[in-house]
């Protein structure tokens, strides 16, 4: 039990530890190999750059073996040089910032002589070796301990393990490095096994109870790597990509996030003998994969409505025209069994209006509902009114609903119905028509009639920023208002966030706003039992950002992950099916297919 708790709390180390860490803590590994040596890890505000030296000719070369050395590439030209001028630009700051820096010289060729050189060199630079924001710090080849204390003071040591120091000895180090391959045999894939992992973290305390830092060379250039490191509270984390290690730690605090509120998942009830459903929910986590689903599974400790559900699909969401959707497309083909171009509303290829299910509905004595926890004419929630030919058209898309049967309307985009650019007030016509109008959302409450149109964009926003429980409080109010009447009804609700934050490639607005999704879906779940002539339909339209999950705990409730693109993907997305007919929905199919499914199960009631 103590090894499993020493893991975990290692793991748990990256919560609190990460965010601490800058560039201050990048060693830029053999700088001089870079694409742009010194100016590419001097641009990051590298904590560390590293040359390795030659003394050749009583000329210091930089270049990593002696057969590599070229006469232009000199330590003065290539770091000495550059150094000076940047100090003079800056007033003798080392960066922009005021960060510090560290000259890091890997003698290759004899120590004493290849220093005693070195020092001469540098003196000809005072504004380098008087400046407190520099150090300059030997490796690689380095003179007897017992004479370092012999050189100037602007001359610092790279100690080692396995060596003693005197006090004043130990003045003159800077960090201590040592070869991680001498320790451990990991080699940068999956975790430290429990021996190896106490050992570093046994010399790595060791390290620091000295007032020293620490780093490991011969370490794996990727993530894991570098999450592994920072766990372990390791002072520099060397890599040839400056610039990937930069964006990876600056990006820490949206990739990142440790849940505090945690809800209780639905466990289904039932087993339906009914195979037809009378009603309809259909739920949309808007950019919602595999990936966005189990982070919120991550981060209310292992718990989720969604996974209770017991038959599963795959929906492949291509549009016409791409190989990835957008929303407008994968909404449209949901809304009309047809599959269509980028941006196009429940329009065909050639721009003509396709029929929706909300249209075809209503000819069967349907009631409908439409949600958003977005603005109202967004692609997703437009597609199942609205005929246009492109997203953006908002003021026409808000037009569309004049002619539309639905019966409620639920979300944002006020200024889309009584703001707009045209001068119409769109509330004038709906109320003409039968409708009551409110842009307070909290007037959900108190709406008697059956027909009606409530649009906020204040209560429209995230979950962090205090959207509160608009989903769960707009499905209660349709279901309630349908129950009311004999009549089937569909309802389409969607959770339109999660996407915005797959496009912010923000973990924690993702992992929210999936977990508000999720208690949505659980009260949905919750209806269908009462209420079991309902088929419930859990599904996204894309999936956004390319999240991948790369550490997390399900016991504490944290999600480490990781974006590779800030746009839509390829990816299918899962189909969650819960009701009679739900069967109909196993396998993998076309997204137009959850259209047909459908009106299939409906006509054929």
């Amino acid at each position: 039990m103590k090894k499993i708790i020493t893991l975990f709390c290692l793991q748990f180390f990256l919560f609190s530890q990460a965010q601490e860490y800058t560039s201050s803590n990048i060693h830029s590994h053999n700088d001089y190999e870079s694409k742009l040596p010194f100016y590419g890890a001097y641009s990051n505000e590298t904590g560390v750059i590293e040359a390795d030296v030659f003394l050749v000719n009583n000329e210091l070369f930089v270049a990593h073996t002696s057969k590599e050395i070229a006469s232009h590439n000199t330590l003065k030209s290539m770091y000495l040089e550059p150094l000076s001028s940047k100090l003079k630009t800056l007033g003798r700051k080392a960066y922009p910032s005021g960060k510090p820096l560290i000259l890091m010289i890997d003698i290759k060729s004899d120590a004493d002589s290849t220093l005693k050189t070195l020092i001469e060199q540098l003196k000809t630079f005072p504004d380098i070796v008087s400046n407190k924001n520099i150090k300059i710090v030997i490796s690689g080849n380095r003179p007897a301990i017992t004479l370092w204390t012999t050189f100037p003071d602007f001359i610092y040591f790279d100690g080692r393990l396995n060596e003693n120091y005197t006090a004043d000895q130990l003045a003159r180090v800077e960090m201590v490095s040592e070869d991680l391959h001498e320790i451990t045999v990991w080699n940068g894939k999956g975790v430290l096994t429990q021996p190896d992992s106490e050992k570093i973290q046994a010399i790595i305390k060791k390290v620091h109870d000295q007032n020293k830092k620490i780093r490991f060379w011969a370490t794996q250039d990727n993530v894991n790597t570098y999450m592994t490191l920072m766990n372990l509270k390791v002072d520099f984390i060397g890599t040839d990509k400056v610039g990937e290690v930069t964006e990876f730690i600056n990006n820490i605090k949206t990739t990142f996030y440790q849940n505090t509120e945690f809800h209780q998942a639905y466990v289904p009830k039932n087993s339906f003998k009914n195979k037809r459903p009378k009603n309809v929910i259909l739920l949309i986590g808007d950019g919602m994969g595999l990936a966005q689903i189990y982070s919120g599974y991550t981060a209310n400790k292992g718990q989720l409505s969604l996974f209770n559900i017991p038959t599963q699909g795959f929906s492949i969401t291509k549009a016409s025209d791409s190989y990835i959707t957008d929303s407008a497309a994968g909404a449209t083909a949901m809304a009309t069994g047809h599959k269509t171009n980028n941006r196009f509303i429940s329009v065909d290829e050639q721009g003509k209006p396709l029929q929706t299910i909300a249209e075809q509905l209503a000819k069967k004595n349907y009631k409908t509902a439409i949600i958003s926890a977005g603005n109202i004419t967004d692609a997703t929630p437009a597609a199942f009114y609205a005929h246009q030919p492109e997203r953006s058209l908002s003021e026409p898309i808000a037009n569309d609903f004049l002619s539309n049967p639905s019966d409620i309307l639920i979300g944002g985009g006020q200024k889309e119905f009584i703001s707009r650019k045209d001068g119409k007030d769109l509330s004038k016509v709906l109320k003409e028509k039968g409708y009551s109008f409110s842009d307070k959302f909290a007037s959900l409450d108190t709406i008697k009639n059956n027909r009606f149109v409530v649009l906020e964009d204040a209560a429209v926003v995230s979950i962090k920023n205090g959207r509160g429980d608009f989903l769960t409080k707009s499905l209660a109010k349709a279901t309630g208002t349908f129950s009311k009447t004999k009549n089937p009804f569909f309802i389409m609700a969607e959770g339109a966030q999660i996407d915005y934050g797959g496009h912010q490639n923000n973990v924690e607005y993702v992992v929210r706003e999936m977990l508000d999704f999720d208690k949505l879906v659980g009260q949905a779940m919750k209806f269908v039992d009462e209420n079991p002539e309902t088929l419930l339909i859990v599904t996204a339209d894309h999936e956004t950002g390319g999240l991948s999950l790369i550490d997390g705990s399900i016991e504490k409730g944290y999600v480490h992950g990781s974006f590779s693109t800030n746009d839509h993907t390829a990816i299918p997305v899962p189909v969650f099916t819960y009701g009679p007919g739900s069967d109909k929905f196993k396998g993998v199919y076309q997204n137009t297919a959850i259209y047909d499914k459908i009106m299939e199960l409906i006509s054929s009631k």
